[in-house]
């Protein structure tokens, strides 16, 4: 694709040639950057870029960004900061569902395996032996916890979430040897999640974070799930952690399942029975 548009340079008219060698200079950064921003940069006018990306074959804007971004093996990093006033539906539609798309392909090339097998027989073992699995988030993270409680209990796997700071305290307290706590939290810093992940690893029990690298949430718990994205207050950011989270823990229950393995169909048909049952009495 650079190729083409290097090549492509003679035919352009000399203001779409400006924004041509800024895409050719730094291809990532241009698929990073709103409208306005590029076209401050190529000192040229919106449209000229607009016009420039349909020169070159594309939709638009927001369709030349994005095979742009896979021309350089790499997905839109947080693409919803280049959403602009003068924006369509379609752009905003690509925009906000290429920033989850990215913040998930990035999870995926980075992720630990050694950590979620880490994590997956820690909260396995819990199940065996009938310990206590618990959930704890704070804000967007704490309706992850509770998703993730409902995901586990549909595979059959008892578990108890809550957001309340005060909760999670008194909860971890009463935890011990062989009970795991998952802890979730975007920043990593949240004192109320620190403190019942400090708690419940004093008084013996399993930690683990789901969270940022590098985060002190990150260092207090036996074992880390990395789940980085920026901090930004952005209107699509706090969405993209949760979607993040989420994902996570999907992950992370599928593996549990597989470790369990077949105790846990018996329980599975069980639980589908009586609702097929309710379902259509």
């Amino acid at each position: 694709m650079l190729d083409r548009i290097e090549a492509s340079l003679s035919s352009l008219a000399p203001a779409e040639q400006r924004v041509a060698r800024l895409v050719l200079a730094d291809a990532r950064t241009f698929a990073r950057l709103p409208v306005r921003e590029l076209a401050a940069r190529a000192n040229v006018s919106k449209p000229t870029v607009v016009r420039f990306c349909r020169s070159m074959g594309y939709d638009g804007l927001a369709d030349f960004k994005l095979k742009l971004a896979g021309s350089v093996s790499e997905g839109v990093p947080f693409i919803h900061r280049s959403v602009d006033a003068d924006d369509k539906t379609g752009d905003v539609l690509v925009k906000v569902v290429d920033n989850a798309v990215a913040a998930f392909l990035q999870y995926r090339n980075a992720a630990s395996t050694v950590a979620i097998e880490r994590a997956a027989t820690a909260i396995a073992s819990t199940w065996q032996t009938g310990r206590r699995i618990e959930f704890y988030g704070a804000g967007n993270s704490g309706i992850v916890a509770q998703d993730a409680q409902h995901k586990f209990f549909r595979l059959g796997i008892t578990s108890l979430a809550t957001s309340d700071g005060h909760m999670q305290v008194m909860s971890a307290t009463l935890l011990g040897p062989g009970d795991c706590a998952i802890i979730i939290s975007n920043s990593g810093r949240t004192r109320d999640l620190m403190d019942a992940a400090e708690i419940a690893r004093k008084n013996g029990a399993t930690t683990i974070a789901i969270t940022a690298s590098g985060s002190p949430l990150a260092s207090a718990c036996h074992i880390h799930l990395a789940a980085d994205h920026p901090e930004g207050y952005d209107r699509y950011s706090p969405m993209v952690s949760r979607l993040l989270h989420l994902l996570v823990i999907d992950v992370l229950a599928t593996c549990v399942a597989l470790r369990i393995g077949s105790p846990l169909q018996p329980l599975l048909q069980q639980m589908k029975d009586n609702l097929r049952a309710k379902r259509y009495a």
